[in-house]
């Protein structure tokens, strides 16, 4: 299974410790290039092919999911690959955001 991780420079790094490929987006339009590279949106991203296989899970951080709110959950409802993970940044997770065990409490409503 190919994994892909957009965030901090930090995270990045560390992800590709354990071979996990990445991309550091620190404002909307890095995030939103290396997304749609990423999922595949178009023939061409940044004039250059599309060419690699694409990745079956997406890790994102909070932050990036932030800046990408409208185009992560479009993606979400369409059902393609990758699925989109998010997760807490190198600060810790965002006031206000849920986590991913909260999330699955409220949705089948079991304890996990």
């Amino acid at each position: 299974m190919q994994y892909f991780v957009i965030g901090e420079r930090e995270l990045v790094l560390a992800f590709s410790l354990v071979g996990v490929k990445g991309a550091v987006a620190t404002n909307r339009t890095e995030a939103i290039d290396v997304f749609n590279r990423v999922t595949g949106k178009g023939d061409f991203v940044s004039g250059v092919p599309v060419t690699e296989e694409r990745a079956k899970i997406l890790i994102i951080t909070e932050e990036v999911s932030v800046m990408l709110e409208e185009e992560v959950t479009a993606w979400q409802l369409s059902g393609k690959y990758p699925l989109i993970v998010e997760i807490s940044g190198i600060n810790g997770r965002m006031k206000g955001k849920k986590s991913l065990t909260e999330t699955i409490r409220e949705a089948i409503g079991i304890s996990v």
